[in-house]
């Protein structure tokens, strides 16, 4: 990966559908997410195809799914497979894994191979769909190892599209994505890099407030297009939080097209536009090293 030829780093894009056609969601949580994000009849890209849209824009993308197998009974992509496509197109690619803490020593033995024999950067948790807390100390062992390999966990937010509208909202459970549950985290794996995706809505202030606090939790602003910002997480993005305030789309969901025309009307410092685009990802994922 060239990253001076880069124009900028999402650390925030969705593997929804395997080279086999199986989706990553349920057909009734994804319809859901598409009527959320008003992405009616838009097809899942392969990872091909996110590498071919990426590099036609000069950019890099993390890529992931989600092991949400225990908590939706709908079966995972494998992380194996993610990250051999992600190989296939390392120009543009970062492989990151997705897995339920459920899975106990087999999942920590997972970890292990995933970053030492894939190439794998970093794990998705998506508290809310995976239906745990991020401090039950189930997750522990997982987060030692992340920890002890020096790569990222990012950690889904605030509220989800994922079963929105749907009766119950398909057993989805938001008070799981609070970013104060990560603050546990934080404070019991004072090494581990984290990541709070999304402006964590209703929980701005408190992501704001963990960040601020722990030198190594960092905020993506994927999921929303910028215009919505509110107003405190702009500011801090601009000031106390500049060097940890990472570019983030959720495509396929939101286009990086999209985010970056929004994101250009913001009132952002030229030297910070530069940090959030590329800068911040570049040294968190310790990219200038690949």
């Amino acid at each position: 990966m060239d990253i001076d030829k880069l124009v900028a780093i999402d650390v925030h894009t969705h593997a929804e559908v395997s080279k086999f056609g199986r989706t990553a969601l349920s057909p009734q949580l994804l319809a859901a997410s598409e009527q959320y994000f008003k992405a009616h009849g838009h097809r899942q890209p392969t990872i091909p195809e996110i590498a071919a849209h990426y590099r036609e824009r000069r950019m890099a993308a993390v890529v992931f799914t989600v092991d949400a197998e225990y908590g939706t009974g709908h079966p995972r992509i494998a992380n194996e497979e993610v990250a051999e496509s992600c190989a296939e197109h390392a120009d543009v690619l970062i492989p990151f894994a997705s897995i339920d803490p459920r899975r106990g020593k087999a999942g920590v033995q997972e970890a292990r191979d995933l970053v030492a024999n894939h190439g794998v950067r970093g794990f998705k948790f998506h508290p809310s769909l995976q239906g745990f807390a991020p401090n039950d100390r189930m997750a522990y062992p997982l987060y030692e190892v992340i920890e002890e390999l020096g790569v990222t966990a990012l950690f889904h937010t605030g509220q989800t599209g994922i079963g929105a509208g749907v009766p119950g909202g398909g057993g989805i459970r938001l008070k799981y994505s609070n970013p104060m549950l990560v603050d546990d985290v934080a404070v019991d794996f004072p090494e581990l890099r984290i990541i709070l995706a999304h402006p964590s809505f209703p929980w701005q202030d408190e992501a704001l407030a963990v960040a601020t606090h722990k030198p190594y939790v960092h905020i993506d602003l994927s999921g929303w297009s910028p215009k919505y910002f509110p107003p405190q997480l702009v500011r801090y993005a601009n000031s106390l939080l500049q060097d940890k305030v990472l570019f983030g789309s959720d495509y396929p969901v939101i286009t990086p097209d999209r985010w970056l025309a929004d994101f250009a009307k913001l009132d952002i410092k030229p030297e910070v536009r530069t940090k959030i685009l590329k800068d911040n990802a570049v040294r968190l994922l310790g990219l200038e090293k690949a």
